[in-house]
């Protein structure tokens, strides 16, 4: 059906008798399709009645290839827990076709009764999406996932043995995903619609078959009386304790350093792109593998490599500077080694997460103590647009982010900016690791260090790996306000990230980026703000005492306004300036504040000029991107900053007194 309209039947027909759709067909024939019927009440898969009736202008040729199945009736009861099989030419997993020669796939699948069912899809999934399982559908699977019918199986048999026939129980409908763990397929239950298929086919000779079920043997399943419901819990990502990671490999290659990687399935190591390209041969990966070695944790012996298998952007793009190194035996995965959780593309890490840094490539081990590696994930509207461009888009939730950027401490212990590839990015989801970033972007000094998210890999990987293990979502706590779904832009760019970005976790007040602590003299502390890395204006009048043209002995502290308490003797001579925030979210710098006044500022805006020919790198808003002024109450100019904003009219006539100070 299209928009709710019944396709014309004249433009489908059916090829029977096929096993490979780009073999031999041998045996196989087509017949033209003279009527299409569906339910009076379908209208979308998660609604159920997902079924049709086609009705052949010509019979069928039966034969060893073609045969009809059994029907089951309204009373057939198949057991839960039956081990039943589903047949479909569709994908072999989540975007991943199957490949020629297009042979009919199978997969046993076992029966899960409905209240099981219900459990495992009243667990919040990705976006915390539920699913209510109605009157005539049935589930197929396990809650572990890693079996299940794909995208293209659709309206293929699901079928059980009974008896030494074969019973069509269900027809392939919907799920989440394939495969996803608590994430079962959903079939269109046969038995449910016996009635409405007789009533369709009535007259039609030869009519379908609705033999009587079997009687049961002894060796058959039983029904059990009570279902439970068991949530399986994710088989990848856990670790004894932050940075004892069960997953971390250690390629050794002659001639080079080890280079650090990660384990991500019973069979696949991911690891750099970057260590294993030869610059001397045109970025072609080395091919001499027998002499290649894997070190896994708790692993007796060295692991040999079969294949590598390198990213096709590998060699150009450092967003994509992946490989993967087929081991020639599987490992048998227990508490260690553990392959680590990958995320799906629309996996959104939430800001505040809690990562850490692993070693990643060729990296030195860590410096300094453990908790130098612990991280917190930042705002992807912050992080976005400090290394995004003027005027981007934000991803929202739920595709694909350009960076994630962690927040952790650095400097004092390194003393140096990490323009290598040394690290990874874990992230923690209800006690689950994800390897969510991998190499930081080369951003020189600036900070916060942002890593290229591996989520937009996923398909590559397990297209790749055929076993890798990719994990739903796992906390969706966005907290009281939720999150941010409304289409973002990016504020003005430098050379050194966006101006007038505020970190959303600081309390209002509270390590505003650009504030500036500006003592003179030693006994008085005027505020100042951030225009430029060589550049802090301030109030003329709180540093230069009156009459005098003398520039006093100045110090500028940076990043610590307002998170401590002045020096025993000092008192903070000038007002707070003015910052107005934007409807799209950054701050603006509006005025500073007038000698002996809390509610006038001088406006900055008409001194454009003068900063600019100054500064030189001072960035200046378009008139269209002006803050917007509240008619009543807003937290755009909040007053804990401005104590009072004063009128918009007002600042406009005020003289600018400023002093721009070299740090």
């Amino acid at each position: 059906m299209t928009n709710g309209t019944l396709e014309p039947a004249a433009e489908w027909s059916v090829l029977l008798g096929v096993h490979s759709q780009d073999g031999p067909l041998d045996g196989a024939h087509t017949r033209a399709v003279a009527a299409i019927v569906v339910p009076a009440n379908y209208s979308q898969v998660e609604l159920g009645a997902d079924l049709a009736l086609l009705r052949l202008a010509s019979p069928a040729s039966l034969g060893p290839a073609v045969w009809p199945v059994c029907l089951p009736r309204a009373s057939h009861r198949f057991v839960h827990g039956t081990a039943c099989w589903a047949t479909g030419w569709g994908d072999v997993q989540e975007a991943d076709p199957l490949p020629l020669p297009w042979v009919l796939q199978e997969v046993k699948l076992r029966l899960l009764g409905k209240a099981t069912c219900q459990c495992l899809y009243s667990q919040p999934g990705p976006f915390n999406l539920t699913l209510q399982i109605l009157p005539g559908m049935l589930c197929a699977g396990y809650p572990e996932g890693r079996r299940d019918t794909c995208q293209g199986d659709s309206g293929g048999p699901l079928v059980c043995e009974e008896g030494g026939r074969w019973f069509q129980a269900g027809i392939t409908s919907f799920g989440f995903g394939c495969g996803r763990r608590n994430r079962p397929g959903v079939f269109t239950a046969v038995a449910t619609y016996e009635a409405w298929i007789r009533e369709q086919v009535m007259g039609s000779e030869p009519g379908p078959a609705f033999p009587t079920q079997p009687q049961k043997t002894q060796s058959d399943p039983q029904e059990p009386r009570e279902e439970n419901c068991t949530i399986a819990l994710p088989e990848c990502g856990n670790a004894p304790r932050p940075g004892a990671w069960p997953w971390e490999a250690q390629v050794m290659v002659p001639g080079s350093r080890p280079c650090h990687g990660a384990l991500v399935s019973e069979s696949w190591v991911l690891a750099p792109a970057s260590c294993f390209l030869d610059p001397s041969s045109s970025d072609s990966p080395p091919r001499d593998l027998d002499a290649w070695r894997v070190l896994l944790p708790s692993r007796p012996r060295a692991e040999r490599v079969a294949r590598l298998v390198q990213h096709e952007n590998a060699s150009w793009d450092n967003a994509s500077d992946l490989a993967l190194l087929h081991l020639r035996t599987p490992v048998n995965l227990s508490a260690t080694p553990r392959p680590v959780c990958l995320p799906h593309p629309e996996h959104y890490f939430l800001p505040g997460s809690r990562c850490r840094l692993a070693r990643w490539g060729r990296g030195e081990p860590a410096l300094g103590p453990g908790a130098l590696l612990e991280a917190e994930l930042l705002g992807g509207w912050w992080c976005h647009c400090l290394y995004g461009r003027q005027g981007a888009t934000v991803p929202l939730p739920g595709d694909p982010p350009h960076a994630l950027c962690p927040a952790y401490q650095e400097e004092e212990e390194v003393g140096s900016c990490w323009n290598d590839s040394r690290w990874s990015l874990l992230c923690q989801e209800e006690g689950t690791w994800f390897l969510a970033g991998i190499r930081d972007f080369p951003s020189g000094c600036l900070r916060p260090r942002a890593f290229f998210p591996l989520q937009t890999h996923g398909p590559w990987i397990s297209h790749v790996t055929r076993g890798a293990y990719l994990e739903d979502q796992l906390a969706w706590d966005w907290g009281p306000d939720g999150e941010e779904t409304e289409t973002q832009t990016c504020p003005p760019h430098t050379e050194h990230g966006a101006c007038g970005l505020r970190l959303e976790a600081a309390p209002v007040g509270v390590l505003w980026p650009w504030l500036a602590e500006v003592h003179v003299a030693g006994d008085r502390v005027c505020t100042g703000i951030l225009l430029a890395p060589g550049w802090v204006l301030a109030a003329t009048h709180c540093v230069l005492r009156p009459g005098s043209t003398t520039v006093p002995y100045i110090e500028v502290y940076l990043g610590r306004a307002g998170a401590s308490s002045l020096p025993q003797g000092h008192q903070m001579t000038s007002a707070p300036p003015l910052l107005c925030q934007t409807t799209e979210g950054f701050w603006v710098l509006m005025g500073m504040a007038v000698q002996g006044s809390r509610e006038l500022f001088a406006a900055i805006g008409p001194e454009e000029a003068w900063i600019s020919q100054t500064v030189g790198e001072a960035h200046f808003l378009p008139p269209s991107g002006s803050p917007h002024w509240p008619t009543g109450g807003s937290n755009l100019c909040p007053p804990e900053l401005a104590r009072a904003s004063g009128s918009p009219r007002a600042v406009h006539f005020l003289l600018l007194l400023t002093l721009l100070i070299q740090s």
